[in-house]
């Protein structure tokens, strides 16, 4: 896209797809959001993508999958969930692939382009910065759109070793299940999503949070499952299904997405076991590392609302990753300024003047 580029940056035909998820897959910093898998995922809620590639004779070295949102007036939303992918301390790529994705941001009449990679290293934000990219506020381990903390097992060891590491009442849970006859599948038929999906929404309606609808994960499950990228497995207590969760697997690397559990057998520890069991399946499989996904930066605060959740990756003893956060790259700078700041703004007058005027007219 710019001939002065040392890479030769291009967007991928659809004829490249398989190429550009090989890539994704055994790339260090690669994740299942940034395969065009996902974005087929993401079209059946209205996202168009595009793959940006730098190439490096027929080599991909870095690149970006591309979702856009289409907003009034003609205008996009740009977001590269999770990516670029790119090794962190490779500025030269880091910058074609930032300088092609914001030509093709702005041919699409985007207004910005969101990212927020797997990157710890501070270096890579500078990169970033350097190439227009802003810091989105926010600090907390949720305040992005993915999370800014995760947690991470090391499974380059023995399994008996990793066991060794937990805390100990985490091992004595983990027996207690066994004891109590809780049993862990895995499992890929679809009437298991349906048990699976139903443990979900009770977790949501118990823990207070909103969950997508049954059609979201029908479709994330037939887009993931025909490459093995996901995994459904189940806890049951006397062919009972007491508990699930859903682990995203992908070349050396596997993430632990979705859990769920039903409001009965709590007390014999079932999640303990399923995490187990899927700890001992993703060592099987030769991952470096298992991702607890998602906790607050400050896990042991305490008054963390997410406290409870903190703990219970915490006993599994993880390492805290903090990623470099999420960064906006404003294309068109009006119209930036007013998605992400006026409308915002607008709608939070717009809530207090109703709570102080009471609700409008019929």
């Amino acid at each position: 896209m710019n001939p002065q580029d040392s890479l030769n940056t291009q967007v991928l035909p659809n004829d490249r797809r398989d190429l550009w998820n090989e890539f994704v897959s055994a790339h260090p910093c690669g994740d299942v959001l940034q395969t065009t898998r996902w974005a087929d995922l993401k079209a059946s809620s209205g996202w168009t993508s595009q793959v940006i590639a730098a190439m490096s004779g027929d080599t991909i070295r870095a690149g970006a999958l591309l979702l856009r949102r289409a907003l009034p007036g003609g205008f996009g939303l740009y977001y590269a969930p999770r990516g670029p992918v790119a090794d962190p301390n490779d500025a030269e790529s880091i910058r074609a692939v930032s300088n092609a994705a914001r030509e093709v941001t702005a041919r699409g009449k985007g207004i910005l382009l969101k990212v927020d990679p797997p990157w710890e290293e501070e270096e890579s934000a500078s990169t970033l910065n350097s190439c227009g990219f802003r810091p989105v506020g926010g600090e907390g381990g949720f305040a992005g759109t993915q999370p800014k903390c995760v947690m991470q097992l090391d499974l380059q060891r023995p399994l008996d070793e990793i066991m060794a590491g937990f805390h100990q009442k985490w091992r004595y849970n983990i027996r207690l299940a066994e004891r109590k006859g809780i049993t862990v599948r895995a499992s890929d038929k679809p009437q298991d999503l349906i048990t699976f999906y139903r443990l979900l929404r009770l977790t949501a309606e118990r823990d207070g949070f909103l969950v997508r609808g049954e059609s979201y994960f029908e479709r994330m499950w037939d887009c993931l499952s025909a490459p093995g990228w996901i995994r459904l497995f189940l806890g049951q207590y006397e062919g009972e299904a007491v508990c699930g969760a859903l682990l995203y697997v992908m070349g050396d690397k596997c993430w632990y997405t979705y859990g769920a559990s039903g409001n009965a057998h709590r007390e014999k520890m079932p999640n303990y076991l399923m995490q187990w069991k899927m700890i001992s399946f993703a060592h099987e499989l030769g991952c470096r590392w298992y991702d607890f996904r998602g906790v607050s930066c400050t896990p042991d605060d305490p008054n963390d609302k997410t406290a409870g959740l903190n703990r219970f990756k915490s006993g599994f003893s993880p390492r805290l990753v903090r990623y470099i956060g999420e960064f906006d790259l404003p294309v068109n700078k009006p119209a930036s300024w007013l998605w992400t700041k006026g409308l915002p703004y607008a709608r939070s007058w717009m809530r207090r003047g109703a709570k102080t005027f009471g609700p409008p007219a019929d």
